[in-house]
């Protein structure tokens, strides 16, 4: 199976990851594994892979592309395995690693978002150029569709969705649109929705973005609950690095990048004591040293050669010590 998705930013962010070999790591969000390869090329051999994605084509491909058997896939971890794909989402990563017997790992990659493949697959339902079912399901298992939220949800809750995930500022008017539309019979195709959305807006300029692009964002995000655990789940993951293991995130639009910043400094500058304490008396220690004051951005030449890479950043941090020696100073 041909599992076609470019990674953004693959030696940037694996530089970032800072992998040795013999260490643990975790590829979050495996998609065509492009991460992961150069991850294992750095392994030399020694250590443990584990990649995961709710998706479960990431994972039959990922299978081919390494030569592994259906050992590896979803078994723990056994004497000398090199690398194991796990069918699950990063938000389960405690629960995986329990399964695998591991306690903690060195560090973990997650490359957030749509993959190329499935916006390139139209039966996937996730692209506004492509004809296919409202579907959006990263994992297949699930039973939240594009089609249930566009047809049954109310015009409030469908402008709330698409002001509030896609910072669509016409969601109203879209909503309304969808509402009126469906009145007739159900909306079930992606080019029904986005020419739905379309006649809902005003006229786009030449160069500008398809005036779905926002909308399908936001219900995409919708179906697959992708904002609401993710600050959850980046502290559980730091919970997990050992001291001086990293998280490299990589997001695609404003939400996700401003979660994962707020949650790295937040973990970083935890105290919650007045301002006209000089100490840190409320004993909330750092337990992570954000390596990006501002995020890593793609180079010129990788923008030329991918456009899904416009928008991306990434984010570093690096675990600290489980039990510092002495409080530190306020704002260090």
């Amino acid at each position: 199976m041909e599992f076609k998705h470019i990674p953004v930013m693959p030696l940037e962010a694996v530089d970032a990851l800072s992998v040795r070999s013999g260490g643990i790591y975790i590829d979050g969000t495996l998609g065509g594994g492009g991460h992961s390869a150069i991850i294992l090329e750095r392994l030399q051999g020694k250590g443990r892979l584990i990649g995961i994605d709710q998706d479960i084509d990431a994972i039959n491909a990922a299978k081919i592309r390494f030569g592994l058997s259906d050992l590896a896939i979803n078994n723990p971890v056994r004497q000398g395995e090199l690398i194991t794909l796990v069918h699950s989402n990063f938000h389960n990563l405690p629960q995986i690693l329990h399964d695998h017997h591991l306690e903690k790992i060195d560090g973990i990659l997650l490359d957030l978002g749509v993959s190329s493949h499935q916006l390139d697959t139209p039966k996937r339902g996730f692209s506004y150029r492509h004809e296919g079912k409202l579907d959006m399901r990263m994992n297949r298992e699930s039973d939240l569709t594009a089609y249930d939220i566009v047809n049954t949800y109310t015009e409030a809750q469908l402008t709330d969705i698409l002001f509030t995930l896609g910072e669509e500022r016409f969601a109203r008017r879209i909503a309304k649109g969808i509402v009126s539309a469906r009145q007739n019979a159900p909306i079930e195709t992606t080019l029904q929705l986005s020419e739905i959305i379309e006649s809902s807006t005003p006229r786009r300029k030449n160069d500008g973005p398809h005036p779905a692009m926002r909308s399908f964002m936001a219900l995409r995000i919708a179906v697959n609950n992708e904002l609401h655990p993710l600050d959850t789940a980046l502290e559980q993951m730091v919970d997990c690095l050992n001291p001086g293991g990293r998280i490299c995130v990589i997001t695609f639009h404003s939400l996700e990048d401003r979660i994962v910043k707020q949650c790295f400094n937040r973990l970083q500058n935890p105290c919650a004591c007045p301002r006209d304490i000089p100490y840190c008396v409320c004993g909330k220690m750092p337990g992570l040293k954000v390596l990006t004051k501002k995020p890593i951005l793609p180079s010129l030449e990788e923008l030329t050669q991918n456009s899904r890479a416009h928008s991306a950043k990434l984010r570093v941090g690096e675990k600290l010590y489980e039990n510092p020696a002495t409080p530190p100073k306020k704002g260090q």
